[in-house]
C-alpha cells in the first residue's frame, strides 16, 4: 500500500515559505503606498518626513511619516524579490521578524514625544510590531521546518 503522502522534498521552487514570503511582502508594499494616499492615511496634511511631530496616522490609527511610508515600501521590495528563493524567502521571514521585534523593543523603551522617536511610533505601531515580529518569525521557523521534514521522509 502507497502512502497518500509525497515522499519527494520540496523542490527550491515549490517550497512552503516563498509564497507566504511574498505575501507578507506584498503586504508591506501596499502599506507602503496606502500611506501616501490621503483618506487612508489621516491628517494627510500633516505628514512629516521623520520624526514623532508627524501628525498622520495610517487607517487613522498608526503613526507614519514619509521615511516610515518609503521604509514599508522597501521591505515590501525585500520581501518580494527574497521570496524567489527558499533561502531568501526564509530569511526575510525570520530575519525580518528580528527586525520587526527591534522595533517593537525600541518602540517601548523610547519617549515617543521625543526626538529619538525619528520612525514615528506609537502604541498601535509597538502593539503590531510585537505581532508582525513573532508571526514572521514563527512562520519562517514553522515553514522552514515543515520542508526539512519533506526532506527527512
Amino acid at each position: 500500500m502507497t502512502s497518500a503522502r509525497s515522499t519527494t522534498p520540496p523542490t527550491a521552487a515549490h517550497h512552503p515559505a516563498r509564497r507566504p514570503a511574498a505575501a507578507v511582502g506584498a503586504v508591506f508594499l501596499l502599506v507602503g503606498i496606502l500611506g501616501f494616499i490621503p483618506g487612508i492615511t489621516t491628517n494627510y496634511d500633516q505628514l512629516g518626513f521623520a520624526g514623532h511631530h508627524s501628525g498622520a496616522l495610517l487607517l487613522g490609527i498608526f503613526a507614519v511619516s514619509v521615511l516610515h511610508n518609503v521604509v514599508h515600501l522597501l521591505f515590501g521590495v525585500a520581501g518580494l524579490v527574497l521570496a524567489r528563493s527558499a533561502g531568501g524567502a526564509l530569511a526575510f521571514l525570520v530575519g525580518g521578524g528580528v527586525v520587526y521585534l527591534v522595533l517593537w523593543l525600541y518602540g517601548l523603551v523610547v519617549d515617543h514625544e521625543s526626538s529619538a522617536n525619528f520612525v514615528p511610533l506609537n502604541a498601535a505601531d509597538n502593539w503590531l510590531h510585537l505581532a508582525l515580529g513573532v508571526g514572521m518569525i514563527a512562520l519562517g521557523l514553522v515553514l522552514g521546518r515543515a520542508a526539512r521534514a519533506g526532506t527527512s521522509r
